[in-house]
């Protein structure tokens, strides 16, 4: 029966996934299942090696670290010189070789006869090759992954993998992240829901993403968005973090707050008129002191309200035109306007305008340089010089074009060639620029006064003047005196 026993426990063995070597005290390998030959590669129990010197001739043992084993440190030398090893992970390759091809976990039993003396040694064997050969996989893809990440152990809450991108972002040295828990280096530092967060961590659910502060290793902090996902590492059960870094867009949004408030501060007290608008029907958003000034309104009167409610300008064309020169190119400089003020009198602007963002909304920034007194300082001084006109026929051309530009900026004037003139009206425009008034130029050409006085105004109005003077002016500038 004795004997029946050892087959059928022999066959238990034989059918166990977990490889086992039987060795003698004398250190001859006695038996091994086909799990274990086929842990090392081969498919008899000789080709193992009678032995365990033979065994260590053959194959050759690694640890994870790279430290290549002796043959003194091989599992079994040990066990046969009575040390009680602890479990052991060796990477295996055939002598010869120069990479390991199986990864074994290895421990040993003692095994007593009746009198509880150690009778022969069984070497029992796990086959890990599969599980190491993902976990560097894995690992191999987690360093090489740009975005940041962790990995922490839940059973005991450290912090068991690093990547390049989480040591590159924080200025951590691997060695200050590995084995700390995460009292140490909390994660969820300011997290914005950090009880959810912790109560999701301690049941190894995942956590969804939301802002924190990382510590970093100078004291300060780094905004980061992060994120955990529970995953399995050699049956240890943790928790995958991985982080966004956010600090580039804190710094971007502090100096957009900083510039934003130096540009209120500068609107505010800027000596120019400025307003702001909405950027599709320009109602009033804003305006600062010197445009209450400008126009007399006030802002519970004007905020609010569209460009024409009140009606700010004195040419509607003028404003339809901004606005559509707005919509086409984005803005718009230096363009002579004409605005209308509170009480109805016109206040004469060069514009410039221009749309942007502020505080993340869109709007159109007006600005409106007055140049009301310059610009009667310049028709005074037209004024003055039509005035000696008459006899003042060395005045070059180049003078004469300033004057009519000085005199019409927004050059609302028609160019007319004299050719536009009929002959009758020539022949009344030489007469007055040669001095003669209506009753002689009706009684030079037998006309009556009311026809003189028609034709005049005919001339007035194709060459864009409204006195005599300016008549002359205009014929002299082309040589028709």
């Amino acid at each position: 029966m004795a004997g029946g026993t050892l087959q059928h426990l022999e066959q238990l063995i034989d059918g166990l996934t977990a490889g086992v070597i039987l060795i003698d005290l004398s250190g001859t390998i006695v038996w091994c299942n086909d799990a274990a030959l086929a842990m090392h590669g081969v498919d008899e129990a000789g080709d193992l090696g009678s032995t365990a010197d033979e065994y260590a001739t053959r194959f050759a043992l690694t640890l994870p670290n790279g430290h290549r084993l002796n043959t003194r440190e091989y599992p079994v030398m040990r066990a046969l010189a009575g040390e009680n090893i602890p479990d052991l992970t060796v990477r295996v390759s055939a002598s010869g070789t120069d990479e390991p091809r199986w990864t074994h976990h290895v421990r040993d039993v003692v095994m007593t006869g009746d009198d509880e003396e150690p009778d022969c040694i069984a070497l029992v064997l796990q086959d890990l090759s599969e599980q190491t050969e993902a976990e560097a996989r894995f690992e191999a893809m987690f360093q090489a992954n740009p975005a940041p990440a962790l990995i922490l152990r839940l059973a005991d809450q450290r912090f068991v993998r690093a990547n390049r991108g989480f040591l590159e972002m924080t200025g951590y040295g691997r060695t200050a992240v590995i084995g700390r828990s995460l009292y140490e280096l909390d994660v969820l530092n300011e997290a914005e829901r950090v009880e959810f967060a912790r109560q999701r961590l301690l049941e190894g659910k995942t956590i969804p993403q939301m802002e924190a502060e990382l510590p970093l290793p100078d004291g300060h902090t780094k905004l980061v968005i992060l994120a955990g996902q529970p995953i399995e590492i050699s049956d240890d059960k943790c928790m995958l973090f991985t982080f966004a870094d956010l600090e580039p867009r804190r710094k971007a949004e502090r100096s957009l707050r900083e510039s934003e408030a130096h540009f209120s501060t500068l609107f505010r007290m800027a000596p120019v008129a400025m307003a702001l608008t909405s950027p599709d029907d320009h109602r009033m958003i804003e305006a600062n002191d010197a445009f209450w000034q400008l126009t007399g309104y006030s802002p519970t009167s004007f905020l609010g309200r569209a460009a024409g409610d009140p009606e700010l300008w004195a040419d509607v064309a003028e404003r339809n035109a901004a606005e559509s020169e707005i919509a086409r190119a984005g803005g718009l400089r230096n363009r002579d306007v004409r605005l209308s003020d509170a009480e109805g009198r016109p206040v004469d602007c060069l514009l410039s305008a221009e749309r942007m963002v502020l505080h993340g909304e869109r709007c159109t920034l007006w600005l409106f340089q007055d140049i009301t007194a310059r610009r009667h300082s310049e028709l005074d001084l037209v004024n003055a010089i039509e005035a000696v006109m008459k006899d003042a026929s060395w005045f070059s051309r180049s003078v004469m074009d300033k004057l009519v530009n000085l005199k019409d900026p927004r050059g609302t004037r028609t160019t007319v060639q004299s050719t536009d003139l009929t002959p009758r009206e020539r022949e009344i425009l030489e007469l007055i620029c040669g001095g003669q008034d209506d009753r002689v130029i009706a009684q030079t050409l037998s006309l009556s006064r009311n026809t003189v006085r028609n034709h005049v105004a005919s001339i007035y109005g194709k060459i864009g003047v409204n006195r005599r003077a300016a008549a002359i002016a205009w014929a002299r500038e082309r040589g028709l005196t």
